[in-house]
């Protein structure tokens, strides 16, 4: 009986050994295959290579009051800085408003006219409620095949991934001048969503919501 036992007490740790190895392989891969198209935004900017169609900022936090987190701020001042320096000419706010008292685009888009971004060249993705979600919409419903992609950087490798593995041509640029509060529990759990979403790339499910296309070389209003 104890023999018994022991045999499956060490099934168990070479399974959890190889589970581990496995996510290990999978986050070395994505963070390899991505992060050769994470570059500056003066890399970028100097290039003075294509237009990308948008610069897609990803959403985060908006506080109670209405106001945006440190995080979210990073991500949407870059963006804008992103436009100004004419990598793009419409930007795609994604984030989630999947409930009436929450929304991050409204909040980011209301920031970006405050800063001088026309209102008729931001998007609101309303249904971007993940990192998967974001790139298949910006495909499938803003249709877009190029766009530069605003994150942390331990964001971006996934994004940037996520992106490319859906046939979009991407390029990723980091806002990380702050420190944020639970950052490795945070970076921890971005290692579990790589392995994730590399099973999303590969399967290619459908998001929750798509609807009908809203193409950003028309006017971003009609999001609103």
């Amino acid at each position: 009986m104890k023999q018994k036992k022991r045999r499956w007490v060490k099934l168990l740790l070479i399974l959890i050994f190889a589970g581990l190895l496995s996510a290990g392989g999978i986050n070395w891969f994505v963070v390899r295959r991505s992060g050769k198209e994470i570059q500056s935004l003066q890399k970028l900017a100097s290039q003075k290579s294509r237009k990308a169609d948008a610069v897609v900022v990803l959403g985060a936090k908006v506080r109670k009051d209405g106001s945006m987190s440190l995080m979210l701020k990073e991500r949407v001042d870059l963006g804008i800085q992103a436009y100004k320096q004419g990598l793009a000419d419409r930007i795609i706010m994604s984030g989630d408003h999947g409930a009436g008292g929450y929304d991050e685009v409204s909040t980011m888009k209301t920031y970006a006219i405050e800063k001088g971004v026309p209102s008729e060249h931001i998007f609101k993705d309303h249904a971007g409620f993940s990192t998967y979600e974001t790139m298949y919409r910006a495909k499938d419903v803003f249709r877009v095949k190029s766009i530069i992609v605003v994150t942390q950087k331990y964001h971006l490798y996934r994004a940037v991934y996520d992106a490319g593995a859906l046939g979009l041509e991407v390029k990723g640029i980091a806002c990380d001048k702050a420190v944020y509060k639970g950052d490795k529990a945070r970076k921890f759990r971005e290692a579990i969503a790589r392995v994730k979403d590399f099973g999303y790339t590969a399967v290619k499910p459908k998001p929750k919501y798509l609807g009908k296309a809203i193409p950003v070389s028309g006017n971003g209003n009609v999001t609103d």
